[in-house]
């Protein structure tokens, strides 16, 4: 693709990454079909070309509108198409220089910045977790609307002492999902120490940054981001941990980009780059032991199990996971449309309802002819919005396990 980037951006950082990106571009179209907002809605601005030639055109001089605004919000950044593309196009990398471009320039309505400030604040905050506890104590007398949004309490089990074990990892806390689905951490703990492994979450570490990146605010994602590279160096820098562990894709996604996104600071540049090489899905840990594991397990589980964009496509570790789920027992049921987004997608499912509950609901239809026993998935927000529109359990693929080799089933 041919471009003349405006004066104002030719020599920025961002304009000459914007640049390189879009001159990968050959228009060829294969995006399209992967795409997940214009297979609903069937309009090339709501597609990854589409949007590619909005960007292109304010990188160039045109002025945004509202209008521009809205195709970038309805990307999912599920990153499909990146998958899909055959010249390598950084889609996403483009899609967030363009979003922040128009935010600079284009006001939103007053309902959407109290809506993005709330959801910047409110999730991230340390008042969370008790609203997130009382949430679960009303539960039952919540608006359905409100209560789709509060996980039921589950019982989170015995926490191990990580000090056991030689081997030592890094585990992020993250801001959300400690509060909102606590079993998922106790999960992949007691996993870890069945493999020898000891798990810590170290203080000063929290949010990767993933939320106030994409909600508008990335001096604060960039601000998180250097939190939890300051907090995780000094046992990064003394060899005490091989591998800080993500047991929600999301994150992990996010923090496996610390090096993109830091890269221009030079007090943190090296750094990030140090750190990025020792994170790790808590798939890639469990995955040279799955078949000792199995040995320990009951029968198999038939199992539909849903990707997380940010595994598939962000990380490119779809195969892996499938394959660690195949020799841990887990019967996997096929089923249409496994590379399409759910809906979730981080706030997604606050900001745009009804593509979110669209997407929802073709995924839990492609689903439910499969009749499983349970519905597995590796990150909180695809599990949480999933859960909201189905009475089979969903669970992540940890804590499934976990139950099996504390001699339960999923349930």
């Amino acid at each position: 693709m041919q471009t003349q980037i405006a004066s104002w951006a030719r020599d920025t950082d961002y304009g000459r990454e914007a640049d390189a990106i879009l001159r990968r571009c050959v228009h060829c179209g294969f995006c399209t079909a992967t795409c997940p907002t214009y297979q609903v809605l069937g309009d090339e601005l709501d597609s990854p070309r589409g949007r590619i030639y909005l960007i292109k055109q304010m990188l160039e001089g045109a002025e945004p509108t509202q209008a521009t605004q809205t195709h970038l919000d309805r990307c999912l950044t599920c990153r499909n198409c990146e998958t899909t593309c055959p010249s390598g196009v950084e889609y996403g990398h483009l899609i967030d220089i363009g979003r922040g471009l128009v935010e600079t320039r284009v006001r939103r309505p007053w309902a959407q910045r109290m809506k993005r400030a709330l959801l910047r604040q409110g999730l991230t905050s340390r008042w969370f977790a008790p609203a997130m506890r009382l949430g679960k104590a009303l539960r039952p007398l919540l608006p359905a609307a409100v209560r789709a949004k509060v996980p039921a309490s589950r019982p989170v089990g015995r926490i191990p002492d990580a000090r056991a074990h030689a081997r030592q990892v890094i585990l992020l806390s993250g801001c959300v999902q400690p509060a909102m689905m606590p079993t998922i951490d106790a999960a992949t703990l007691r996993v870890l120490d069945t493999l020898g492994i000891g798990a810590t979450v170290v203080a000063g570490s929290g949010c990767c940054g993933a939320i106030n990146l994409h909600l508008d605010d990335p001096s604060t994602a960039l601000a998180q981001m250097r939190a939890n590279v300051d907090a995780w160096w000094p046992l990064v820098e003394s060899g005490q941990v091989e591998a800080i562990v993500m047991n929600a894709s999301g994150c992990g996604a996010m923090v496996k980009e610390y090096a993109h996104h830091l890269r221009t600071d030079p007090a943190y540049a090296d750094r990030a780059a140090r750190i990025v090489s020792l994170v790790r899905d808590v798939s890639e840990i469990v995955a040279p032991h799955a078949r000792e594991l199995r040995e320990r397990l009951g029968g198999p589980v038939r199992a539909a199990f849903h990707p997380p964009c940010t595994l598939q496509h962000w990380q490119g570790l779809r195969p892996l996971t499938d394959g660690v789920l195949a020799d841990l027992g887990f019967e996997l049921q096929p089923f249409a449309d496994r590379h399409l987004c759910c809906g979730s997608a981080g706030a997604y499912s606050v900001m745009q309802p009804d593509m979110a509950m669209t997407l929802r609901d073709r995924k839990l239809a492609a689903i439910a002819p499969t009749a499983p026993d349970v519905i597995l998935s590796a990150n909180i927000g695809c599990i949480a919005h999933l859960q909201s529109g189905t009475a089979t359990p969903v669970r992540h693929w940890i804590e499934a396990l976990d139950e099996r080799l504390q001699g339960g089933r999923p349930s």
